[in-house]
């Protein structure tokens, strides 16, 4: 399964991580991708939350964007990435 980077950008700020609900938010996010066959990895979120950058597993870079309308979230870019470890060549 291809590996991907989106990043995105919330000009108010992510907020969902200090909302009371954001465990149960981040939930249905994680369902809404599933359903797409998106497996969301981890994310990288900027001091101020106005910028993120996901880490995913997705069919294509369609099923990362149909995946984000599903639940509102922004994406600015999709680039296939590869792991590259300092260790892999130890």
């Amino acid at each position: 399964m291809p590996r991907y980077l989106v990043e995105r950008t919330f000009p108010d700020g992510l907020g969902l991580l200090a909302a009371a609900a954001g465990p149960r938010d981040l939930s249905a996010v994680i369902g809404a991708n599933a359903q797409h066959g998106v497996t969301w990895i981890h994310s990288y979120v900027t001091s101020d939350g106005r910028r993120s950058y996901c880490v995913v597993d997705g069919p294509s870079p369609e099923a990362l964007r149909v995946a984000a309308r599903t639940h509102g979230l922004p994406v600015d870019r999709i680039t296939e990435v590869r792991v590259l470890d300092p260790y892999a060549a130890a």
